[in-house]
C-alpha cells in the first residue's frame, strides 16, 4: 500500500514537458468512470476502465454507438474529467489538474488527429504545424519539422495552404501537426472517417510508421476493422466498460468480435478484460 503511495505521488509531481514516474507506461486509466447526471436518470459512459497502454504501441478503440469510445477518449486526453478514478499521462497525474495546466499539457504532451482535419486556411503548411508549438510559447524546431515532413511525403508542400492540398494529404499535415512536438501520445478519433478507402489505407500506413519508425504512440478510435488492423491491439468497449481486447488482427476476426459484441446473447459478465 506504501509503495502504491509512493509510486502515485512521483507520477502526480511530474513536470508538464518532460512527465515522470515509469517511463514505460504513455496513459493509464485507474477505475476511471464517467457518469452524466444523477438519479434514476443518470447516464454511466464509463463504469470502472483499468488500462495502461505502453510507449511506442498503437492501440485502436472499437465498440457500439453508446459503448463509451468517445468519452474514453476525452477523459483520456484530458478534454474531459472522471467522475471517479485517475488518468496519467506520461507518468503525470491529470486527475483534477486547472484548465490552464491542462491546456498547457495538452499543447506540449499530446497530439491529436480527428476526422475533420482542423488546419487553418490562412496559414501555410509549415504554419500549420508549428502552431501548437508556438501557441505553447516555444521556437519551432525547423530541423523536426522538415524531418516529419519529409517522412510523410510532404517535402514539398511546407509553403501550400490548405486548400491546394487533396483531402489525404491535409490529414497528413494533421499527423505531422501532432508528431512534431514528441508528443507522449497521439489521440486520433475517425481520423479515416472523411478519406476514401485507398487514401485512408496510406493514412493508417502512415500512423503505422509513426508508431515502428518514430516511436509514437497512437490511440485511435475507430467503427473500421480494416483500420483497427493496423493497431497493435484492439480494445472492445461496451455498456462503458472494456468487453474485449484482441492483439493485432486482421480485418475479418475484429469484425467477427464485434459481431458478437453487438449481439443479444452478449452479457458483460462474459466478457474478457
Amino acid at each position: 500500500m506504501g509503495l502504491r503511495r509512493n509510486r502515485t505521488r512521483n507520477h502526480d509531481e511530474g513536470d508538464l514537458r518532460t512527465g515522470g514516474g515509469e517511463s514505460g507506461i504513455a496513459v493509464e486509466l485507474r477505475d476511471v468512470r464517467r457518469q452524466y447526471g444523477r438519479g434514476p436518470a443518470a447516464v454511466h459512459a464509463l463504469r470502472g476502465i483499468d488500462l495502461a497502454l505502453p510507449r511506442g504501441s498503437f492501440t485502436a478503440v472499437m465498440g457500439p454507438s453508446g459503448s463509451g469510445k468517445s468519452t474514453f477518449l476525452q477523459c483520456a486526453a484530458g478534454l474531459d474529467h472522471p467522475t471517479t478514478g485517475s488518468v496519467h499521462l506520461g507518468g503525470t497525474n491529470i486527475t483534477g489538474m486547472n484548465e490552464t495546466r491542462l491546456t498547457e499539457l495538452r499543447r506540449t504532451r499530446l497530439g491529436f488527429v480527428f476526422q475533420a482535419f482542423n488546419l487553418l486556411p490562412a496559414l501555410t503548411v509549415g504554419q500549420n504545424i508549428e502552431l501548437p508549438t508556438r501557441l505553447a510559447g516555444h521556437r519551432p524546431d525547423r530541423r523536426r519539422t522538415a524531418e516529419i515532413l519529409g517522412r510523410l511525403g510532404l517535402a514539398d508542400k511546407t509553403g501550400r495552404r490548405p486548400a491546394e492540398l487533396s483531402g489525404g494529404q491535409q490529414q497528413r499535415v494533421a499527423i505531422a501537426r501532432a508528431l512534431v512536438g514528441r508528443p507522449d501520445v497521439v489521440f486520433a478519433d475517425e481520423p479515416t472517417g472523411a478519406l476514401d478507402t485507398s487514401t485512408a489505407a496510406e493514412i493508417l500506413a502512415l500512423l503505422r510508421t509513426a508508431v515502428d519508425s518514430l516511436g509514437a504512440t497512437v490511440v485511435m478510435v475507430t467503427h473500421d476493422p480494416a483500420a483497427a488492423a493496423h493497431a497493435n491491439r484492439v480494445l472492445f468497449l461496451a455498456d462503458g466498460l472494456i468487453a474485449d481486447s484482441l492483439p493485432r488482427a486482421d480485418a475479418a476476426r475484429i469484425a467477427a468480435r464485434m459481431t458478437s459484441l453487438t449481439a443479444p446473447a452478449f452479457s458483460r459478465t462474459g466478457a474478457a478484460a
